[in-house]
C-alpha cells in the first residue's frame, strides 16, 4: 500500500519548519492501533500492522515524497515567554486527505531529538504515550474536539526518567498543529525582519484550513481572531462540563482549530473542587480546574497581540479591535456553559433563568460535600425517575441538598436526556495509572478494557462496575500527573 503525504505546511511556511528525520527504532513493535481512525483516514489497518506499516508509524520509513519537519513555535509556559520552543521530540510527517475530504496532520511524538530539544532526549516512554492514546479516545467519545491517536509503537529503545522505561512513539492525527505559539513565533520573525509577510501567510493559511468563512469578511484577520476565540470558548466549556483538567494550558498548547492537544499532565476531576490540580509542575495552581476559562482568555489575548499588525496599521485602532473581540469571550463561554449545564440537569426546556440559577447553586452544594463530579449526574437522573436515595447518599448536608433537589424536581427534568449527555465512564485516574503500569510491563489487557469502557461512555454495561466509580479518597488526595519528558 502507498500512502500520500502532502507538505503544504512546509511549502507555504518554510520559516516555521525545519526538515528533520525520526531517530531509528531498533525493534519497532505495534502496541495499539486505532483501526476506526485508520479507516477514517483511508488507511488499511492490515497494512499498518505489517512491518512496513509499523515502520511508518515509528517514523523510520516514510514515503520518498514526504517531507518530515519539526515545527517552530514560541510560547508562554506557566506565564513565562519562551521565544523558541518548537517540536523538540515531535515531527510532522505530512498531511493526509481523509475519506470525508478533510485535511489532517499525521504527526509523531517521541521520535527523537530535534534542534528544538533544548537538552531533552527527544524520546517518550510507553506510559505517557499510552495516556495520550486512551484519554484522547475518551475525549473523542465524549464529543469534545480533540487530536486523536492512531497508534503507539514500542521502539525497542530504553528511555531514562526516574527509572529505565521502555520507549515508544505515538502517531497523532489533528486538523492541524497550528497553535497560538505558532503566531507568537511568526510575530517575532515579523518584528525582527520588519516584514509581516510570514505572519500574514500564516494567518491566511489558518483561515483557509480551519475558518474559511473568515476569508469573506471585510477584515479577514479580525474575523480569524473572533473565530478562534469562539472555538476555544466552546472547547473549554466542554472541558469544564466533564471535569477535564488539561494541566498545561501554555500558549503552545492552544490550537487554532479548537481541538484539545497535548495530553501530558491531564486528568479528570473526581470530587468537585475548582482548585483541583493534578500536574506535578503546576506548583501555584495556575492551571487548576476553575482557572481554565480565565487562562483561555489570557492565551487568546496573546494571540490577539500577535495579530495586531494585521488588524490595522494604526496600533491604537488594532488594540481597540482586539479588545472588543476579547470582550466577547466571557459571554460566549458562559452561554456554552449554561447550555451544557441545562442539558446535564435535564432542563433544556425549562425557563433558562431558573435552570441557570439551579446550576450555579448546585456547584456550591457539590463542593461543600465533596461529591464525585461524574457519577453524581447519573444518580441524579435516577432521582428524576423517582428513586432519590442513591444520589442523596452522596451528601453529608442532606437538608441543603434536599432543598436544591426539590427546586430541581419542580422543573420536571428529563432523565433520558440526562443519560444522553452525562457519562457513566471516564478515564478514572486510578484506572489509567493501573493500565499504564501494566502496559509498561508488557500487559495490554487493562488498556484494552479501559478503552472499551471510555469509547462508549454513556451506556451502562455489566462487568464494568469498577470503571464507573471514583478511586479511593487516599489515592485521589495525593494523585499527581507528569509530562513524561
Amino acid at each position: 500500500m502507498s500512502i500520500a503525504l502532502h507538505d503544504t505546511f512546509v511549502r507555504e511556511l518554510p520559516e516555521l519548519a525545519l526538515r528533520w528525520q525520526a531517530e531509528d527504532a531498533p525493534d519497532p513493535t505495534l502496541l495499539v492501533l486505532n483501526e476506526a481512525l485508520a479507516a477514517e483516514l483511508g488507511l488499511d489497518p492490515a497494512w499498518l500492522r505489517s512491518p512496513d506499516g509499523v515502520r511508518l508509524l515509528a517514523g523510520v520509513a516514510v514515503p520518498a515524497e514526504a517531507t518530515p519537519v519539526a515545527q517552530a513555535y514560541a510560547g508562554h509556559q506557566f506565564g513565562g515567554f519562551v521565544p523558541r520552543l518548537g517540536d523538540g521530540r515531535a515531527l510532522l510527517l505530512g498531511e493526509l486527505l481523509d475519506t470525508a475530504g478533510r485535511v489532517r496532520d499525521l504527526h509523531l511524538k517521541g521520535s527523537g531529538r530535534t534542534p528544538f530539544a533544548r537538552g531533552g532526549d527527544g524520546l517518550a516512554a510507553v506510559g505517557p504515550m499510552m495516556r495520550e492514546y486512551v484519554i484522547s479516545e475518551a475525549m473523542h467519545a465524549l464529543g469534545i474536539p480533540t487530536t486523536r491517536s492512531l497508534s503507539v509503537v514500542a521502539t525497542g529503545r530504553s528511555v531514562y526518567r526516574e527509572t529505565e522505561l521502555p520507549g515508544a512513539v505515538l502517531a497523532r492525527v489533528a486538523a492541524s498543529h497550528l497553535r497560538v505559539g505558532s503566531f507568537q513565533y511568526a510575530s517575532l520573525v515579523a518584528q525582527q525582519t520588519k516584514d509581516v509577510g510570514v505572519l500574514r501567510r500564516l494567518a491566511d493559511y489558518a483561515i483557509a484550513r480551519h475558518h474559511p468563512s473568515c476569508a469573506q469578511a471585510a477584515q479577514p484577520h479580525h474575523a480569524l481572531l473572533e473565530a478562534v476565540m469562539d472555538v476555544q470558548a466552546d472547547l473549554v466549556a466542554q472541558w469544564m462540563l466533564v471535569g477535564f483538567i488539561h494541566g498545561v494550558m501554555n500558549t503552545d498548547n492552544m490550537t487554532i482549530s479548537g481541538e484539545t492537544i497535548d495530553y501530558g499532565p491531564c486528568a479528570f476531576m473526581e470530587a468537585f473542587d475548582p482548585e483541583t490540580v493534578f500536574s506535578s509542575i503546576d506548583h501555584g495552581g495556575r492551571y487548576a480546574y476553575g482557572n481554565q476559562p480565565g487562562i483561555a482568555l489570557w492565551n487568546l489575548a496573546r494571540f490577539a497581540e500577535a495579530l495586531l499588525p494585521l488588524l490595522d496599521e494604526d496600533t491604537d485602532r488594532a488594540i481597540s479591535m482586539a479588545e472588543g473581540s476579547l470582550g466577547r469571550f466571557r459571554d460566549r463561554y458562559q452561554s456554552r456553559w449554561d447550555e451544557g449545564m441545562r442539558a446535564k440537569l435535564g432542563l433544556a426546556g425549562a425557563p433558562p433563568e431558573q435552570a441557570d440559577a439551579l446550576g450555579r447553586d448546585l456547584l456550591v452544594v457539590l463542593q461543600a460535600n465533596g461529591v464525585d463530579h461524574t457519577s453524581f449526574y447519573r444518580r441524579l437522573a435516577e432521582a428524576a425517575r423517582g428513586d432519590a436515595e442513591p444520589v442523596r447518599g452522596e451528601f453529608v448536608d442532606l437538608a441543603g441538598f434536599d432543598a436544591w433537589l426539590g427546586r430541581w424536581r419542580a422543573l420536571e427534568p428529563d432523565p433520558v436526556a440526562m443519560d444522553a449527555v452525562n457519562p457513566v465512564y471516564i478515564p478514572r485516574n486510578h484506572l489509567v495509572e493501573e493500565a499504564l503500569a501494566a502496559a509498561t510491563d508488557g500487559d495490554l489487557g487493562p488498556v484494552d478494557t479501559l478503552l472499551s469502557a471510555v469509547r462508549s461512555p454513556f451506556q451502562v454495561r455489566p462487568g464494568l462496575e469498577r470503571y464507573a466509580e471514583p478511586g479511593r479518597q487516599e489515592f485521589s488526595a495525593t494523585f499527581r500527573t507528569f509530562c513524561g519528558t
